[in-house]
């Protein structure tokens, strides 16, 4: 699997829940910090169809996931 991207926050508790996931699992991703990057913020905000929550990942095909729950994470990568 190519390159995960997950944009959020420390704040965030879905954030938080989705990184330990994907770290749990080994599965590499690169950690975006909306809260203090303008620029990711409104990439994030544009990727989730002008949603604000967080977060958002991106997989490596391009498919985009929403406050995305374990499950869904799991269908997603496959683990």
């Amino acid at each position: 699997m190519g390159e995960i991207v997950l944009y959020g926050a420390d704040w965030c508790s879905d954030c938080r829940r989705a990184k330990a996931w994907l770290r749990e699992h080994e599965v590499a991703f690169t950690d975006v910090d909306v809260e203090h990057d303008d620029a990711a913020r409104d990439r994030a905000v544009e990727l989730a169809g002008g949603r604000r929550n967080i977060p958002v990942v991106v997989l490596a095909d391009g498919t985009v996931l929403v406050e995305p729950t374990d499950v869904q994470l799991a269908a997603a990568v496959r683990v």
